[in-house]
């Protein structure tokens, strides 16, 4: 196994992410559907700017979870290749 093929992808890595916090978003906009005043929403004005209680803001809401999910991906996976260069695997 060379060392190329041990190597993280950004890109995959990133949209997989992204798909992972859009469905953990929809989940919880599940939950906070059937179960509403729990306070769930405080979070979500905090991380994700422009959510609202709105067709439109929860639009927004899902584009932003899956634009950090690509963002951390894009980010940690040449850092984890780095770091896994650095100390030989």
């Amino acid at each position: 196994m060379n060392e190329h093929s041990r190597s993280l992808r950004p890109l995959p890595l990133g949209l997989s992410l992204g798909s992972f916090l859009v469905v953990g978003y929809l989940a919880c906009l599940a939950l906070a559907i059937i179960v509403p005043d729990r306070g769930l929403h405080q979070a979500w004005l905090q991380f994700y700017p422009g959510f609202a209680w709105t067709p439109l803001g929860m639009l927004i809401g899902l584009v932003e979870a899956f634009v950090y999910g690509l963002v951390a991906g894009l980010v940690f996976a040449p850092i984890a290749n780095w770091f896994g260069v650095i100390r030989g695997g």
